[in-house]
């Protein structure tokens, strides 16, 4: 693989395991926010731990390819969560955290997809941003099946 490829998919790699870091911590947040009795409350938190395991993949692979995996979300995920905590201060607290995760994921598949489509992405890489797509989708079907 030449240098240039690897770094592109580094690149790639890194690009979606931060928006995978903003929402794991998405669903955190979630869970945190919503009543102890809303039903859904448990899976905002095995969400974030499927998230979670994402990104152990994603850092992994990364390495693998000679990389500096990504630790830290972005600037927009950070703006989102504070944007689900103050609308809650406003609405059905369910329901702000509901419309947050439809946005995350709905960016998230959008992100995915954008970098299958390239064709410097194949093996391993492909197959991971595959699987953050689905991932991704399956929440954004999780969370308009509640807000509909």
């Amino acid at each position: 693989m030449s240098t240039d490829i690897q770094t592109k998919q580094i690149e790639a790699l890194n690009d979606i395991a931060k928006v995978l870091i903003d929402s794991k911590k998405g669903y955190e947040k979630a869970y945190e926010i919503v009543d102890d009795n809303f039903a859904l409350k448990p899976q905002f938190l095995h969400r974030a731990k499927e998230r979670g395991q994402l990104v152990d993949q994603f850092q992994s692979q990364v390495r693998r390819l000679g990389g500096e995996p990504q630790t830290d979300g972005g600037m927009l995920g950070d703006a989102h969560r504070g944007w689900m905590q103050f609308s809650s201060l406003f609405q059905n607290d369910q329901q702000a955290a509901l419309e947050a995760i439809d946005d995350g994921e709905e960016y998230l598949a959008e992100q995915a997809e954008e970098r299958l489509q390239r064709d410097d992405i194949h093996g391993e890489v492909r197959t991971l941003l595959t699987q953050a797509y689905h991932s991704a989708h399956d929440g954004e079907c999780f969370a308009d099946a509640l807000t509909s």
